[in-house]
């Protein structure tokens, strides 16, 4: 069968073939590779950037069972900080583990990826474990101060900012008697 009757691209830098390993278990091979990130991967307010560089590092080990692939995927996380609105760029390493089987093997299919002919598809492992390891509420600085509720200043800026208290509307009108009764005052002074 060819690999367009199994929905794999092999061109597609995630999808790895691993016909060299064989069904020898034990025969392994080292892949360290840049490939472009895909898309969607990330939340609404952080999220890697799709065609962003995404360096794999990683060990195809053929099983029993079929290829076991362990190793490390660095990303490029951009977004902006829940608290203070600004930019949030940083790497994230996340760990990548799955057992691809071989076709027709008898384990259940909510239970492993299988392998596609000799063709193994990385980006859904990739796309799990970025997701999951994505901040929640993710901050530009542990210590961000955020923005002034009043007036939406970034108090990252202006560590000193303030307003004067506002006055309690059930209080307007003896803090207007008291405004008449300082003018009355000065101008008897005067």
């Amino acid at each position: 069968m060819d690999s367009a009757q199994h929905g794999l691209d092999p061109r597609s830098e995630l999808v790895l073939d691993t016909h060299e390993l064989g069904r020898r278990p034990g025969a392994s091979r080292h892949v360290q590779t840049t490939v472009p990130a895909p898309t969607g991967l990330g939340l609404a307010v952080i999220g890697v950037p799709p065609e962003s560089e995404v360096e794999l590092d990683v060990r195809l080990e053929s099983v029993v069972e079929g290829v076991l692939v362990t190793g490390t995927a660095v990303v490029q996380l951009h977004g902006e900080c829940v608290r203070c609105l600004g930019e949030v760029s940083r790497d994230l390493t996340v760990d990548l583990q799955e057992l691809y089987v071989y076709p027709g093997s008898d384990a259940e299919a909510d239970e492993a990826s299988r392998l596609q002919g000799d063709l193994l598809d990385l980006e859904p492992i990739l796309r799990d474990q970025v997701v999951l390891d994505l901040p929640y509420r993710p901050l530009c600085r542990d210590d961000c101060e955020g923005l002034c509720a009043t007036c939406g200043a970034n108090l990252n800026d202006d560590p000193d900012h303030g307003h004067e208290a506002p006055v309690d509307p059930r209080w307007a009108a003896i803090a207007g008697l008291a405004l008449e009764s300082d003018e009355q005052e000065q101008s008897k002074d005067n």
